[in-house]
């Protein structure tokens, strides 16, 4: 029987090699994104090559509507991966309501609706799962990312409470919470600073963005049958 994820972000580091790992694993994709289209292009034909069905979607997930169109794209569902989202740097006192606002639709409200909307599709499936990818600053919390520590915080209370309500219908609910991934997010670092966040970190070195595909697929599987309302740590024993 054939098995679809969904994939939100895939034109991201995180996600293009979460989408990688799945597709390698005989998954079939949706791959969302908003404004990577080209790089979702080629990450859509390099897949297919790879023998699996692979569907791209453009969605705006930090809009009301997005979640609700993405939705409305899907037919068969075994497992949604959240690996979308932006971070936002500044002093607290110095962040727009209005950047408020989209943070708090794209990296909660938009996957609460589509939770929601999925879950009939996913109650069907053999073994589904849902799998946010949170953050250490969602665990910890960061000055001068104040609000990006917050959504990532509420992604991990919605995941602990929604793992306790689904668990009857088999759904399996967990986060990955990754550290400092190598990825075009961390661009707005110099090399300096790079080199100064690496040496705080216990093993010395940024994350692998397929390092985090790895934890996201283990939570995926059948490994991980009986595990729902976790949180696993991808940080290189940074913040334990």
């Amino acid at each position: 029987m054939k098995r679809y994820a969904l994939v939100t972000g895939a034109s991201g580091g995180i996600g293009e090699e979460i989408s990688r790992k799945l597709a390698g694993e005989g998954w079939n994709l949706y791959l969302q994104y908003y404004k990577g289209k080209e790089k979702v292009e080629r990450l859509q034909r390099e897949l297919e090559g790879m023998g699996v069905e692979v569907i791209s979607i453009q969605a705006d997930l930090a809009s009301a509507e997005g979640a609700r169109f993405l939705a409305s794209q899907l037919f068969t569902l075994e497992a949604v991966v959240f690996a979308g989202g932006t971070a936002h740097y500044s002093l607290f006192q110095e962040i727009e309501e209005a950047e408020m606002d989209k943070l708090w639709q794209l990296h909660v409200k938009s996957p609460m609706i589509l939770v929601q909307l999925t879950i009939p599709k996913l109650r069907k499936a053999m073994s589904p799962s849902i799998v946010f990818v949170s953050s250490v600053w969602g665990q910890t919390g960061a000055a001068c990312e104040v609000a990006y520590s917050t959504v990532k915080g509420a992604q991990i209370a919605f995941v602990k409470a929604l793992a306790k309500e689904l668990a009857p219908s088999n759904i399996r609910v967990n986060a990955v919470a990754p550290g400092a991934v190598n990825t075009p997010m961390m661009d707005q670092f110099s090399l300096e600073e790079k080199a100064e966040i690496a040496g705080e970190i216990p093993m010395g070195r940024l994350g692998a963005a397929a390092e985090v595909a790895e934890a996201v697929y283990f939570v995926c599987s059948s490994a991980s049958s009986y595990i729902t309302g976790q949180v696993l740590a991808v940080n290189g024993g940074w913040y334990t």
